[in-house]
């Protein structure tokens, strides 16, 4: 993991803090963070939140061949994944000295503990056992990764329920959950870690420490313990020299906190089983709170339609009078018109020189258009008294003549052309006098 490190300026800040007896988020030297625990619809699937650290746990179970040197023993398989999702100091896809840690200690939290009954997990000597495998994925990473992932992993085995198995002679027949209701494990123990901080060489100690009390911290204390005051595992790191005296201070420590722990995965998992017996809601989509934006429910809340008439009149004589509104709209000059208050267009107002200079193209434009009219108009009339007196023949054989007979609505293409021509002219006037202004 590659974290950003700390400046110098909050290094001093947070063992100052730590040496008044004070924590960034408030807690005391040996409080725990809240624990919230939800499942999820399929059983083995949990979340389980350590303040804002949150770790998904999912267990699935398949039918294996046993191990060689133990044949009547199911095999367990733990995995823990850091994500950069949780952290962006987390790589995906690498082996993190941090991560290799983090697995030990939660196998020998799981496995070396025999908190799980593993001889139950077989279903042939030698031939056919269960392999019970815990995934582990840390969705958000703020300190203390290996309490929220013990907690998480025993809880989802709790959870867990394996399909049920019948054996005549060599047939294994494994039934569906429709067929025959699973089976939960066999789970003798319930071990939890604790995380305990130490700073300036064991002179001050933290429990479960935060993102950035780890990043100061000059060891860790790790012990897992059940309720039943037995001590599981311990693993000290970070090179510091610690008394009997400060071990012995958090045991005692940790059989108080594994205590509460243990009777809070209790009643989750006896509220869980008897939401699921009644056939209510149960699952991720229920533990979200009803007062949120990612809700699926809402209070339906009544509407008084009483006296609505009333209440409109009394709104409407409150309200301030409507602004002037013009009835009709106000004509500048031809084609525009303004409704409402607003600037005046002032596009048809053109001075006495641009009007003069206009009044001239017009005139000889029209002028032009008038030549141009004249001019086809004789044209066509030669193309008649030629059609007339001499017939156009194409071919001189005797078999068939081809005769090209001259169309009838001659005279109003050329009004056409002439019409096109006219307004072409008048366009480039208009063209022109919108630029003259422009320029102006």
């Amino acid at each position: 993991m590659k974290a950003t490190p700390l400046s110098n300026c909050e290094r001093r800040f947070l063992l100052r803090a730590i040496e008044e007896r004070k924590r960034l988020d408030g807690r005391q030297c040996y409080d725990y963070r809240n624990v919230r625990i939800s499942f999820g619809a399929d059983y083995g699937c949990c979340i389980v939140e350590l303040g804002k650290t949150r770790v998904l746990a999912q267990v699935s179970c398949e039918l294996v061949p046993p191990k060689p040197n133990r044949p009547t023993e199911g095999i367990l398989f733990f995995n823990l994944e850091l994500s950069p999702m949780a952290a962006p100091g987390f790589e995906p896809g690498r082996q993190s000295e941090l991560l290799v840690k983090l697995n030990r200690l939660i196998e020998r939290c799981l496995r070396n503990s025999r908190c799980i009954d593993t001889e139950s997990l077989c279903v042939v000597a030698g031939e056919k056992v269960w392999q019970i495998r815990l995934d582990l994925h840390l969705l958000n990473h703020d300190g203390n990764i290996i309490d929220a992932a013990s907690i998480a992993g025993i809880v989802a085995l709790c959870h867990f329920r394996r399909p049920d198995v019948s054996v005549q002679g060599e047939e294994v027949t494994v039934y569906t959950p429709e067929e025959r209701d699973p089976v939960p494990l066999s789970i003798h123990h319930m071990p939890i870690c604790v995380s305990f901080a130490f700073f300036q060489q064991g002179t001050y100690l933290l429990v479960d420490p935060s993102e950035r009390e780890e990043r100061v911290m000059d060891g860790l204390l790790v012990i897992a313990m059940n309720k039943h005051r037995e001590i599981c595992t311990i693993q000290s790191s970070g090179g510091i020299m610690l008394v009997k005296d400060q071990v012995l201070r958090c045991s005692k420590i940790t059989a108080v906190k594994v205590a509460e722990i243990t009777e809070l995965i209790q009643k989750a998992l006896e509220n869980d089983q008897k939401v699921r017996k009644e056939g209510g809601k149960f699952g991720f989509a229920e533990s979200i709170p009803n007062q949120k934006i990612t809700a699926f429910k809402m209070e339906s809340a009544a509407v008084n339609t009483n006296n609505v008439e009333e209440q409109a009149e009394e709104i409407i004589t409150k309200a301030d009078p409507p602004s002037e509104v013009f009835a009709k709209p106000i004509l500048h000059t031809p084609g525009t018109a303004q409704i409402g208050e607003g600037i005046e267009n002032s596009w048809g107002d053109l001075e006495e020189s641009e009007r003069e200079e206009a009044a001239e193209e017009e005139g000889e434009s029209e002028a032009t258009a008038f030549e141009c009219q004249t001019m086809e108009t004789e044209d066509t009339s030669t193309m008649r008294e030629t059609k007339k007196d001499e017939p156009i023949v194409l071919s001189d054989s005797e078999e068939e003549e081809v005769v090209i007979l001259e169309p009838q609505e001659l005279p109003r293409k050329t009004r056409t052309q002439t019409n096109l021509k006219q307004e072409n002219t008048s366009k480039k006037a208009f063209n022109k006098r919108r630029r003259k202004k422009r320029a102006a």
